[in-house]
């Protein structure tokens, strides 16, 4: 089978397309591994790419002005429910089926699974299994310093907002120091439980039977804390309250009143996603659609 001189030209073309946009991803990743590009230039570097992808040319304008990628939005036709699986499930992989124990924590901790800040990092299931899958999930997470504090690290975008918030205003954490407040090992979490619970109580939650308890502490391997996205803080002014929001933390956990949740998006959009605003003695929980 003879190829015509069309056909070599097409198929070189098509090479040196293929080749040009290999470089250009390597480049970003390399680029963003380095820390020498924001996510916002990463967004903005990439969305011209993305053009090139859908034409011939190996030619990609840019325009002079900078266009940023707007965030996911669900359908609005879609109810509450709908809206909050439809978004959750561009990040988690599977979603658990209703009344299984799975879904239960979703319904509870499953608000980080909107988060949109392309600088973190979910879990691929709600619940972590012992201390050695804790410890290589968190071994993948870029962690920050959270300003002022001994040891306390969260994913570095949530403690990039968090250090933002604490400029606006003194927001202490609920300790006053410590890393049991951020991000927590898998024993640590346990430990927490077995202060709080025990086994039996965890029997009646897997059947559930029980969730108020949830409110007060997550079960082993299912606590925002172990993603790097949820920290203990005392809260009490609406100046405070305030600049949590405004850099994407909010409480999300109802009736666990020092519990902050890394969300990253503004409040407004909470409702698009589904969220129910729900308040409770003077707090402003947003609580899970589910």
């Amino acid at each position: 089978m003879k190829i015509t001189i069309t056909q070599q030209k097409n198929i070189t073309r098509v090479m040196r397309k293929a080749t040009f946009i290999s470089i250009v991803v390597l480049m970003i990743f390399v680029l963003v591994a380095s820390h020498e590009i924001s996510h916002n230039q990463l967004a903005i570097t990439a969305l011209p790419l993305n053009g090139c992808l859908s034409h011939n040319s190996l030619i990609c304008e840019n325009n002079s002005k900078q266009t940023i990628l707007e965030p996911f939005i669900p359908d609005h036709k879609l109810n509450n429910r709908q809206r909050f699986l439809s978004a959750i499930a561009r990040n988690l992989p599977t979603i658990p089926q209703p009344v299984t124990y799975e879904y239960t924590l979703l319904r509870t901790y499953g608000a980080v699974f909107l988060n949109p800040d392309i600088g973190i990092k979910l879990p691929p299931k709600v619940i972590l299994a012992n201390e050695q899958e804790t410890q290589e999930f968190q071994a993948t997470l870029t962690m920050g310093h959270v300003d002022g504090t001994k040891d306390c690290y969260l994913q570095k975008s949530a403690a990039d907002t968090l250090n933002k918030a604490r400029i606006q205003q003194h927001i202490p954490l609920k300790s006053g120091y410590g890393s049991g407040d951020c991000t927590r090992t898998f024993n640590t979490n346990l430990r927490f439980w077995h202060k709080y619970a025990n086994n039996q109580v965890l029997v009646k939650v897997q059947q559930g039977q029980e969730t108020k308890i949830l409110g007060l502490v997550a079960p082993p391997g299912t606590s925002q804390h172990l993603w790097g996205l949820a920290i203990d803080l005392r809260v009490s002014s609406k100046e405070q309250r305030k600049a949590l929001n405004q850099n994407g933390w909010f409480q999300t956990v109802e009736n666990d009143i020092p519990h902050w949740t890394y969300v990253g998006l503004t409040e407004e959009n909470l409702p698009l996603f589904g969220f129910k605003k729900q308040v409770i003695r003077n707090i402003t929980y947003w609580i899970t659609p589910l």
